[in-house]
């Protein structure tokens, strides 16, 4: 099983989906999640311009945040916002112009994942077997 993938990929994660008790009692959950990749439009606001989020105030539901609210997670968003934000300002380009635009995209992704070293997609491995 995978999880759902995302054409503008900034990163991966994989984290358990642990949500914290609210005012209501018994809400408390934790339920395994597949490995995820964290799409570059969750780091755009829909109604601002120039302004992207460093860890867990990107666009996720309350329950998605559950997995993406944990520092390896976060780390991976804040370097790619840092990153984003570099790019834009050496391509006069907006964030949105980047993430709309498949040939933009694909070069950026292409920067990310051969000058920074970032992992776009969660790596599948063959069944080893002992000799």
């Amino acid at each position: 099983d995978r999880a759902a993938e995302f054409h503008d990929t900034v990163g991966t994660g994989s984290y358990r989906i642990d949500l914290h008790p609210s005012t209501k009692p018994r809400t408390y959950v934790d339920v395994s999640s597949l490995p995820f990749q964290i799409p570059l439009g969750a780091l755009i606001p829909v109604r601002m311009e120039n302004m992207l989020p460093a860890c867990k105030n990107l666009g996720v539901t309350h329950i998605t945040n559950g997995c993406y609210r944990l520092h390896p997670v976060e780390w991976n968003i804040g370097e790619a916002a840092g990153a984003l934000a570099a790019w834009c300002l050496n391509h006069d380009l907006t964030p949105r112009q980047v993430r709309n635009d498949e040939e933009r995209l694909a070069d950026f992704q292409r920067m990310l994942r051969n000058d920074l070293g970032f992992v776009l997609e969660w790596p599948t491995y063959a069944a080893i077997t002992p000799r």
